[in-house]
C-alpha cells in the first residue's frame, strides 16, 4: 500500500477493509448471519487497527468495535489526531444476500475538525473520498427525496417529509443514506434515533469536502472526538435544501 497523504491513507484502508468483507461475505455464505456479522466485525476492525498503528503510529483510534475501556481511554481526548473508523456500518445489510448498503468508515479528527475520510461502499464497487470529493447534484426544485432507516424511521421525519413536500426512501447503513446524498440517489438525509460518532464521522468528511451541508437537526456543529461518543441526531443535504429543512424541523419541536 502506498501511502501518500491522510486522504489517500483513508481511502486506501477503507477499500482494502472492504475487499476482505466481501471476500468473507463469499466465503462464509448467508445461512448463519450472526456468525457473518461477527467474522465481518472482527475481521475489519483487526485490519483497520492493526494498519493504524503500523502507519499512524502516533494517532489515536476511536473503533466502534474496541472495548468500552478503549473507548474511555482519557489520552485519546486530549490527542491532535485521531481516527473515527467503523469497521462494518450497517452489519444487518451485510449480512442479508443481494443488499449493497452498508459501508467502511475511515475518518481523522484533527485540530477540531474532520481534515480526511472515506467512505468505502464495497458491494457498489466504489469509495467516496475527501481526496476526490464526489460532486452532489443540483436540486432543481419540486419533491425530494429523504432517505430514512429501514427498520425505524423517526416519526418526526415522517411528518417533517409531509410537511416540506418529500418521498421517503429506506436505505441501510448511515453511511450509505449520507453517500446516496452525493451521488444523488436521495437530496437529504435526517435522524434523531440515536447514532455514535463512528456512525456519521467519515461520510460527514466527504459530505463535507463535496459541498453538501451537514449538522445537527438544530442546525449546530457536528463535533466528534468527545468523552461522550454518541451523536444522536443529523442532518445531511443538498445545501440548497439545509434551510427549509431546518426551519420544518424547528417547526415540528416547537
Amino acid at each position: 500500500m502506498t501511502i501518500r497523504d491522510d486522504h489517500s491513507l483513508a481511502a486506501d484502508l477503507a477499500t482494502e477493509a472492504g475487499e476482505r468483507l466481501l471476500r468473507i461475505r463469499e466465503r462464509t455464505g448467508f445461512g448463519d448471519s450472526s456468525a457473518l456479522r461477527a467474522e465481518g466485525d472482527r475481521a475489519s476492525h483487526v485490519f483497520l487497527m492493526e494498519s493504524l498503528a503500523r502507519l499512524r503510529p502516533s494517532d489515536s483510534v476511536l473503533s466502534e468495535e474496541a472495548t468500552r475501556e478503549e473507548r474511555l481511554d482519557p489520552r485519546r481526548l486530549s490527542a491532535s489526531r485521531v481516527w473515527i473508523v467503523d469497521p462494518l456500518d450497517g452489519t444487518r445489510e451485510f449480512s442479508e444476500e443481494g443488499r449493497s448498503d452498508w459501508a467502511v468508515h475511515v475518518a481523522l479528527w484533527e485540530g477540531g475538525r474532520l481534515t480526511a475520510g472515506a467512505v468505502a461502499l464495497p458491494a457498489q464497487g466504489r469509495t467516496l473520498t475527501t481526496a476526490q470529493p464526489p460532486k452532489p447534484p443540483s436540486y432543481d426544485g419540486g419533491r425530494f427525496r429523504i432517505a430514512v432507516s429501514r427498520t425505524r424511521p423517526p416519526e418526526f421525519v415522517q411528518r417533517l417529509a409531509y410537511l416540506v413536500g418529500a418521498d421517503l426512501v429506506p436505505i441501510g447503513s448511515a453511511g450509505a443514506k449520507i453517500s446516496a446524498v452525493l451521488t444523488g440517489e436521495v437530496e437529504a438525509y435526517v435522524h434523531a434515533g440515536g447514532q455514535y460518532e463512528w456512525d456519521s464521522a467519515a461520510p460527514v468528511a466527504v459530505a463535507q469536502a463535496a459541498g453538501a451541508h451537514a449538522s445537527r437537526i438544530d442546525g449546530s456543529e457536528l463535533t466528534y472526538n468527545q468523552a461522550d461518543p454518541s451523536l444522536p441526531d443529523i442532518l445531511v443535504s443538498l445545501p440548497e435544501l439545509a434551510t427549509s429543512l431546518l426551519s420544518g424541523i424547528r417547526d415540528l419541536h416547537r
